[in-house]
């Protein structure tokens, strides 16, 4: 084979290595996803069986500000878990764990934040997987791989696009 033959070659599996990497950062956003989807619903069965809502439980503000009133000495702040709220974060509550298939019969409190806990390393995860993929999709586009279906200046102004907090 020439030279040019086998830069070529060396080019194609290079990209092709990048695409599988790609298509596997996809496959894990999507499973993740799924993780997701399930803490989220039980965090809602969590807070229907505790009657609370995520803004149903006033501000330590509030709670203050009521109590300031009184005349006798009572500590300023009551900390009230905005999951629990009111019910009891003793009663035994069955739960499987994240990630494998052991069922524990734990306190309420404990229950919701480990899943509180979980879904945050979940969206963090995600982040990371979708910049990756922004990035890969990219990398790939720029070669040139994706110039028949998508124009590369567009396909660069979109992976380029950065979410701005307001």
């Amino acid at each position: 084979m020439d030279e040019d033959m086998k830069q070529y070659q060396q080019r194609l599996t290079e990209l092709e290595t990048e695409a599988e990497r790609l298509l596997l950062a996809r496959h894990q956003m999507v499973e993740i996803d799924k993780a997701r989807n399930g803490n989220r619903e039980a965090l809602t069965a969590l807070r229907k069986r505790a009657r609370t809502t995520k803004t149903s439980i006033p501000s330590p503000f509030e709670t203050i500000m009521r109590e300031i009133g009184g005349p006798e000495s009572r500590p300023l702040v009551n900390e009230v878990c905005s999951t629990c709220g009111n019910h009891d974060s003793n009663e035994k509550t069955w739960m499987m764990f994240p990630g494998t298939d052991v069922f524990a019969r734990i306190p309420f409190h404990a229950a919701h934040t480990i899943l509180e806990t979980d879904q945050d390393r979940l969206d963090f995860e995600t982040k990371k997987l979708q910049s990756y993929v922004k990035e890969k999709s990219l990398l790939i586009s720029e070669t040139g791989a994706l110039a028949d279906t998508i124009n590369p200046a567009i396909f660069k102004s979109l992976a380029t696009l950065t979410d701005k907090r307001k």
